[in-house]
Order: C-alpha cells, then structure tokens, then sequence
C-alpha cells in the first residue's frame, strides 16, 4: 500500500488543476544514483492495464507492479524546511540511502 498525506495530496491536487488534465501521480523506482534506485514521480494521463492505484485525499496515486516490490508501506509526505521544499518519502523498505538523499538500497 502507498500513502499520501493530506499536504502531499494538496500539492498534488493543486498542480493537477493547474495542468488542466490528469488521473493522478504515478511513483516508481529507477536504476540510478550512487545507492542504486531513485524514486520517480510524474503525471498520470492514461492508466495501465497492470497499474495498481491507491487513493488517499481524493488523490490517486499509480504504481506498476515491479516498482511496488521496492516501494510497498511508502508514506509520500511535502514538507517546506526553510528554503527546502518537495516530496518526502518514508519508505519502511529501505536499507540504506546515499548521502545526498537521492538514491535508496532495499
């Protein structure tokens, strides 16, 4: 299961009526950075027959079925720390993460 928090699902919403169109966000995993994944957001504008969705807030969030092997628990969260802002994601399955914060090892 994938969880926003109802700051994160603002944001979301938000940005979804200022693009004008949109089913949701879709949260993946790629191969990249010095730790081996990184997590990957965009728009979602056609679903997949093999998405499985998760709604919280009244948004819906995407994920395909290898990305949600990496990504299941995964609270998504936006928070602003001073001139810092954008998704924060607390993922129960991660083992370690680089220094930068942008890539992950489960």
């Amino acid at each position: 299961m994938i969880t926003l928090t109802e700051k994160a699902a603002d944001h979301v919403r938000n940005f979804l009526a200022k693009r004008g169109k949109g089913e949701g966000i879709r949260l993946g995993v790629k191969t990249s950075g010095c730790s081996g994944m990184a997590y990957q957001l965009e728009f979602v504008d056609e679903i997949q027959p093999e998405d499985q969705v998760f709604e919280h807030y009244g948004v819906k969030v995407f994920v395909d079925p290898k990305s949600l092997v990496y990504l299941d628990g995964t609270r998504l969260d936006y928070t602003k720390e001073g001139l810092q802002e954008g998704f924060k994601f607390d993922n129960p399955n991660v083992k370690d993460e680089c220094g930068c914060g942008e890539s992950f090892h489960v």
